[in-house]
């Protein structure tokens, strides 16, 4: 036998904070009031799509799209398409986002590839040690395993 409920009278009678914990126990709420953990992970999500479905773009010194792309032109673009604007240069780009450990990367973040104390070079992290990146002049934008231990992970805020 199954009980038949009126969901008005019961949202009524469960007031306003029983409801809001039982849609946060029930479901996802992505909505405004998000954590920025969420919204962030939503952002850096988009920008890895939108890095991604730029595969094969030729590598252009100083462009930033939408045909071609030097490796910070490519995380500007697609961060910016996926709703915010990052600095112009991998070191600018280093120097907003919040620095977390290896450990902690997740897909959508910044990879920055270093040298000494200077960074060279920038990519999204594609998860499994793999980034999308324009990597240099005669290449594309392409989907490529991490080659070095010598990069920082940050995360766009």
């Amino acid at each position: 036998m199954t009980a038949q409920v009126h969901v008005p009278s019961l949202l009524a009678r469960a007031g306003t904070a029983s409801v809001l914990t039982l849609a946060a126990v029930g479901g996802t709420m992505l909505a405004p009031g998000a954590t920025p953990q969420a919204q962030a992970a939503t952002l850096s999500m988009k920008a890895l799509s939108i890095a991604a479905s730029k595969k094969g773009s030729p590598y252009g010194w100083g462009a930033t799209g939408p045909n071609r792309f030097d490796c910070s032109g490519l995380t500007v673009y697609s961060f910016k398409k996926a709703g915010k604007k990052l600095p112009r240069t991998a070191q600018q780009q280093y120097n907003k986002t919040r620095h977390i450990p290896a450990s902690h990367r997740q897909r959508g973040d910044l990879v920055f590839f270093h040298y000494g104390r200077s960074i060279y070079h920038v990519g999204i992290y594609a998860g499994k040690g793999r980034i999308w990146h324009s990597p240099r002049t005669g290449a594309v934008v392409r989907l490529e395993k991490i080659w070095t231990k010598s990069v920082y992970y940050g995360r766009v805020r």
